[in-house]
């Protein structure tokens, strides 16, 4: 798919921009269509992880259950739209890309194509951390807590939403080290400053495991705590190795400025 030109009259841009979104739009409609037919296999592949503490029938398969008459449907369109959105993302991303490149200087586009895979891969490592390690435990703690009172049902919109919320969260928290990695590279806070203040920072990434967490159960908070300090940790360390010339800069402005 082509790049258009930088230069273009108001009208062209309004056309290729109507262009592309056709294009994203298409697209999507096609793969909700055909993921919607597969969400009960989809459906099952999420709730994998906790199928331990669900009711499951004679051939294994979990069982939830829809309360309301409109539920299945809805539930079943909703993990198409998000499979869907994964699945057509190189589509997206590309048209995307393809109609702000051309405004980009070389410079800028020489960063902005890297820090975009970069993303994408840290974003998809969040979401296998989350469906591999977070889930059970997760999900093992909430279902403990009606021991007790009355058996845990499990409702089908509920635990999809859940499972999605979860996702997300851990696909965000982990973009992490590109934020950075670009706090260092654009000299918005030194890399000084960010390992000196890592008790402040510590306290940060609490908050915002606590906050980003959709069950707000201590299990998953601390989990998603230990996952943003390792990778708080690593980025600085990445950030030295990679970028230790702009971190002496960075030093010796900090010295003369403490000189001064």
């Amino acid at each position: 798919m082509p790049i258009g030109p930088a230069r273009m009259p108001l009208f062209d841009h309004l056309g290729e921009l109507r262009m592309r979104l056709v294009r994203i739009v298409a697209c999507l409609a096609v793969a909700v269509i055909v993921f919607y037919m597969a969400t009960p296999t989809i459906g099952q592949f999420l709730l994998m992880p906790i199928a331990e503490f669900l009711p499951t029938n004679a051939e294994g398969f979990v069982q939830t259950i829809a309360i309301d008459p409109f539920e299945a449907f809805s539930t079943r369109f909703k993990i198409s739209i998000w499979v869907s959105i994964v699945a057509t993302a190189p589509v997206i991303l590309w048209q995307i890309l393809a109609f702000f490149l051309p405004a980009l200087k070389p410079n800028e586009r020489r960063w902005f194509i890297p820090t975009f895979a970069a993303a994408v891969a840290l974003f998809i490592f969040g979401t296998v951390f989350c469906y591999l390690i977070i889930l059970n435990p997760a999900f093992q703690w909430l279902t403990d807590q009606a021991m007790g009172l009355g058996d845990a049902l499990p409702r089908m919109s509920s635990y999809i939403d859940t499972i999605i919320k979860f996702e997300l969260a851990f696909g965000f928290a982990f973009e992490l080290p590109l934020v950075i990695f670009y706090l260092v590279i654009f000299d918005v806070v030194p890399y000084k400053k960010l390992r000196g203040s890592w008790r402040m920072v510590y306290v940060v990434l609490m908050v915002v495991s606590a906050m980003a967490t959709p069950d707000a159960s201590p299990v998953t908070m601390l989990l998603m705590f230990a996952a943003l300090v390792v990778l708080y940790e690593g980025s600085l360390l990445l950030a030295r190795l990679v970028l230790a010339n702009r971190i002496k800069r960075q030093n010796a402005k900090l010295a003369a400025e403490e000189d001064e």
